[in-house]
């Protein structure tokens, strides 16, 4: 099993490596779900800065790859995203080359609608590039793309973390404005997207400045060889040197997109149809499409709280909780899987025989109606440790409380369990033996008969004085 960080998020493996942190494939104890995980490889004030403001960045839209949510444990902080599996704009290329236009213009309209719902957070994106705007793995279906790394992303009017002779960015994704040290202003992102746009359509990465000097020297170009007339006459307003002479906004390009695209000839059946592949690959051993895989039990079944505490989606318990525990059917209510109430039927792998291997004490069962959880009965060699006391589950997040139910005689009713909160731990559970009935007739304890012990004690102490007065008296006659 992978490191788990801050007893929520368990890191699998690495899957990509940015400016400020490396990308991991994480399960997500809390939502049950994979994520990707960027955790931050320094921790000077500048880099944690930026990693602040790129965590803080929330904005929800299809086409965009924002945080979801940020983790901290000791002194290395994570955030996670959604785990998109179909690589880069970049793998595209890297697999077919030029792109057929028509396909262009539907990644480029999606792009766009992205970088609009950024642009209307006030947010300046920086960074777009091809190895930024990633794919689902959607086969051969209808693509869909997502705008990821907000790293260097900042809100019109924050305050910059760089010097203003300072560039920040990928060196030949840069507006001509910004290597003038230009505050940061949406048309940068949109010269951007035009490069990316070149990209797609010629396989080959753009030079934006080969491009701005024909610009300032003949004006506007011709089409590059293999990008339709239509199509360049809007790559050419985003890619004009003056930012007064673009494209305004991401909407605005997106309609005249549509326009162009209209004019486009339709796709060739005859062509091979563009796959997005899985860049991900298989999982490793250990974990399967429900989660890490745990001996003895289902995948997927290791929850960071105890029975009825909502352990399973779209909980709110805090990250780090700590507290294992491998629930089934039968355990109290609860949203998360197998917290409903029980089913009567004991899942693969918990039969009376127990797991695989062992002898003697039978397996667990759940009792039917749903009332909770039976332990097996204890057999005569018990392994190490109390007895009555269970063991933390191997691989759960944090400092694993470990706590058990003491079994019960077989002709006993099970023991219900309570829920277990950090605040009120839950306590093993012991067979009382029945309170003592008082006999009939019993009142207050009888005293013994005799004077109290304060009236007792002075009469002796007296007695004693005068019978030792007496014996003197008679020895001196």
């Amino acid at each position: 099993m992978g490191e788990v960080f801050a007893g929520r998020y368990e890191l699998i493996d690495p899957i990509g490596r940015g400016g400020v942190g490396a990308v991991w494939r994480a399960w997500d104890h809390r939502r049950r779900r994979y994520v990707a995980a960027k955790v931050l490889q320094q921790s000077d004030a500048h880099t944690l800065l930026r990693f602040v403001r790129e965590q803080a960045v929330r904005i929800d839209h299809p086409h965009v790859l924002a945080p979801a949510s940020w983790a901290a444990d000791d002194d290395k902080v994570l955030f996670t995203m959604d785990l998109v599996g179909g690589g880069s704009l970049a793998h595209l290329i890297g697999d077919y080359g030029p792109l057929p236009p028509r396909f262009v213009c539907l990644l480029l309209d999606q792009l766009l609608a992205g970088l609009a719902a950024v642009h209307g957070e006030n947010v300046v994106h920086r960074d777009i590039k091809p190895a930024n705007v990633l794919l689902e793995a959607t086969g051969t279906g209808r693509p869909h793309l997502r705008l990821s790394d907000f790293g260097i992303s900042m809100r019109k009017g924050e305050p910059r973390l760089t010097d203003t002779n300072f560039v920040v960015g990928t060196p030949g994704y840069f507006a001509p404005e910004q290597m003038l040290g230009a505050e940061p202003d949406f048309p940068a992102d949109l010269f951007a997207v035009g490069l990316v746009a070149l990209y797609l359509l010629t396989g080959e990465r753009p030079d934006s400045q080969a491009l701005v000097e024909m610009y300032l020297n003949n004006g506007v170009p011709q089409a590059p060889k293999g990008v339709p007339e239509p199509l360049w006459q809007v790559l050419a307003s985003l890619l004009q040197p003056d930012p007064e002479l673009r494209f305004r906004t991401a909407t605005g390009t997106r309609k005249a997109l549509a326009e162009a695209a209209e004019l486009l000839p339709e796709l060739d059946p005859a062509e091979e149809p563009v796959e997005v592949f899985d860049q991900l690959g298989p999982l490793p051993v250990g974990f399967g499409a429900d989660g890490p895989e745990r001996s003895g039990g289902r995948a997927g079944e290791d929850v960071t709280a105890a029975p009825g505490l909502g352990g399973g989606p779209g909980s709110d318990l805090g990250a780090g909780s700590g507290t294992g525990f491998d629930a089934g059917p039968g355990h109290g209510p609860g949203p998360g899987p197998g917290h409903g109430p029980g089913t009567g039927q004991a899942p693969a792998g918990d039969a009376a025989t127990g797991p695989a291997g062992s002898t003697g004490a039978p397996g667990p069962a759940y009792a039917s109606g749903g009332t909770g959880y039976v332990p097996p009965a204890r057999a005569a060699a018990a392994g190490p440790g109390p007895a009555g006391h269970g063991t933390p589950h191997p691989g759960d997040p944090g400092e694993a409380t470990s706590y058990g139910i003491a079994p019960p005689a077989a002709s006993q009713p099970p023991t219900p369990t309570a829920p277990y909160t950090t605040a009120h731990p839950q306590q093993p559970h012991h067979q009382q033996p029945p309170p003592q009935q008082p006999r009939p007739g019993a009142g207050a304890p009888q005293r013994r008969p005799g004077p109290p012990a304060k009236v007792a004690v002075p009469v002796v102490v007296l007695a004693v004085l005068l019978l030792a007065a007496g014996v003197w008296a008679l020895a001196s006659g």
